[in-house]
């Protein structure tokens, strides 16, 4: 089947045919190469946490999907690592995502979506992609990371030429990956010379003065995924979130006289439309039994965590938001050792966006313009997101 448009332009059709007739069948990536794609969700869990399916490209077999290549200085980074090495990266990294962590800064993030929404002003038309989306994620990240404000680029424009390359612009990619590796290299040079009590002086630190040594590439890849991934994800949790609150009244209605609902409401708009559609790709390391299909060693797995959220065999009437739903246990932040570091604070910052967002306008309602996806076979996420609007209360 030709993968890439189908799963781009109606992912969920395709994604429930697929869980009937071929819940684990050969397809064709983006690059023209082979893979295999799971779809049913007790498939997808169990993969997501078996050992024989490594991130590591030292494990690929030529002549198959290998997903997106990027160069050296930024690809020895946990999404492309087995243990040990993913155990002790994780573990130099982790405290800064830990749940006590995340609660602290839980008053500077709703100060900063309280700016941003001070800005839109009491009524009047937005994309709130660009305008609120976006924008609330990238100050946390890089507020966390200790990314000084003359140092913040645009950061969206780099990774959207990555994750959703232009086809009449084939060389944009390669001039993303060369000005991000430049940014960074730049940006460490910045913080030996001037340390501070953020994540990144931690880490220049470690890379150092010793302990849980880094090397170089390990040091500039973990920059790099921690920015890139860190709001990324978040990006679109928010945006996707939002859209299923317009398009769901009712549902919006319930979070309005209810606003103790939203923060379990975030695991079901996770649920309903998660930030991405797959899982990072795997190798096996052998021949692995996957629903009953063998998949020799070597060959490329696509994990849909997306097709997986939406199983009728987990969740019943899985294309309903219902934030009443118990949607604990699904999939879309991952599962097992390469569960998303960072999810604590996706799901903070998704809470208190949706939570400020409601509080301050009384009216939100899409526009006749028409909302864009990104055209992306991993990310789900919007390009544009346009309301109108009007404040609840005068703004100050």
């Amino acid at each position: 089947m030709d993968f890439a448009d189908d799963l781009m332009t109606r992912p969920y059709d395709i994604y429930d045919r697929l869980r009937t007739t071929s819940p684990v069948c050969r397809i064709t990536g983006t690059d023209g190469q082979p893979a295999w794609l799971v779809t049913r969700f007790d498939d997808v869990r169990a993969a997501l946490a078996d050992p024989r399916l490594s991130l590591d490209k030292a494990h690929a077999r030529e002549g198959n999907y290998r997903g997106l290549s990027l160069p050296p200085a930024l690809d020895a980074n946990l999404l492309n690592m087995d243990p040990p090495d993913h155990t002790r990266l994780r573990r130099l990294v982790g405290r800064a995502f830990t749940q006590r962590r995340v609660e602290q800064l839980r008053a500077p993030i709703r100060a900063t979506a309280d700016r941003l929404l001070d800005a839109l002003g009491e009524e009047g038309t937005t994309n709130l992609i660009t305008s609120y989306a976006a924008p609330l994620p990238i100050i946390v990240i890089c507020d966390l990371v200790g990314v000084p404000d003359s140092y913040r680029r645009d950061f969206r424009a780099w990774t959207t030429a990555l994750i959703s390359p232009d086809p009449g612009r084939p060389q944009a990619a390669k001039e993303a990956m060369v000005a991000m590796l430049g940014f960074f290299q730049e940006l460490t040079a910045h913080k030996r010379r001037e340390p501070a009590d953020d994540l990144l002086s931690d880490l220049i630190a470690v890379r150092d003065i010793g302990g849980d040594r880094l090397t170089e590439d390990e040091l500039m890849s973990l920059a790099f995924l921690i920015l890139f991934a860190g709001y990324e994800n978040t990006v679109q949790l928010i945006g996707n979130s939002i859209l299923a609150l317009l398009q769901h009244p009712d549902q919006a209605a319930l979070l309005r006289q209810d606003a103790s609902r939203i923060h379990a409401s975030v695991e079901e708009f996770a649920r309903y439309e998660g930030p991405a559609l797959l899982a990072i790709r795997r190798f096996p390391t052998q021949d692995v039994t996957i629903g009953g299909v063998q998949i020799p060693a070597g060959e490329t797995v696509l994990l849909s965590l997306s097709a997986a959220n939406r199983d009728p065999d987990r969740f019943p009437d899985p294309n309903r938001l219902d934030l009443g739903r118990d949607a604990a246990g699904h999939l879309a932040l991952g599962h097992g050792i390469h569960y998303c570091l960072g999810a604590p604070l996706a799901r903070a910052e998704t809470e208190i966006a949706l939570a400020a967002l409601l509080e301050r306008f009384e009216e939100l309602e899409l526009t006749e313009e028409k909302t864009r996806w990104r055209p992306s076979l991993r990310a789900r996420g919007l390009l544009d997101l346009p309301v109108r609007y009007r404040a609840t209360r005068p703004s100050f």
